[in-house]
């Protein structure tokens, strides 16, 4: 059984912080411009606000992904960190997780949400677009060539969301 829960903090960071630096270790690209290692020293403080959430995706209690989205301004959120381990892969994890980055969003009061893809992630940028997701100027640094930089209305997402659930 597959749970996608919002991370607690202290009590999830080691599962957090082991699916990040599996995250970071299964691109060929240099992450390094990231500052990974900041980043991931200050996640109970990023991210345990309701202005950036981090989400863990869970099998039998076990994690085997995460999802994040942190604020850009008061109407604009990244996601970020969007990971699925190899052996959950293949069983539309990655759509369970998108869906409730995107429920959170909203209902945090966004009305944009960008995001980034490495040109490696072919099937993430394919779910990405799924969605609605189009091209958008960068909205972080990124100077790995051919990264994918995309956005979403969200007031558009949530309308259409809610015809074809009536």
């Amino acid at each position: 059984m597959f749970d996608v829960v919002r991370a607690v903090f202290p009590d999830d960071l080691k599962e957090v912080l082991d699916l990040y630096h599996e995250y970071v270790n299964s691109t060929s690209a240099d992450l390094s411009f990231q500052g990974n290692d900041e980043e991931f020293n200050q996640l109970p403080e990023k991210y345990s606000c309701a202005e950036s959430k981090i989400f863990l995706l869970r099998k039998n209690c076990k994690p085997v992904g995460c999802a994040a989205f942190r604020q850009l301004d008061a109407t604009t959120c990244e996601m970020k960190r969007v990971y699925i381990r190899p052996s959950a892969r293949g069983s539309n994890m990655g759509a369970k997780l998108v869906d409730r980055v995107l429920q959170e969003a909203i209902l945090s009061g966004y009305n944009k949400m960008c995001l980034d893809v490495l040109p490696e992630f072919k099937t993430a940028l394919k779910l990405y677009r799924s969605y609605g997701f189009i091209e958008h100027p960068p909205v972080t640094n990124n100077p790995v060539p051919g990264t994918h930089f995309l956005g979403l209305n969200l007031d558009l997402y949530s309308q259409a969301l809610q015809r074809r659930n009536h």
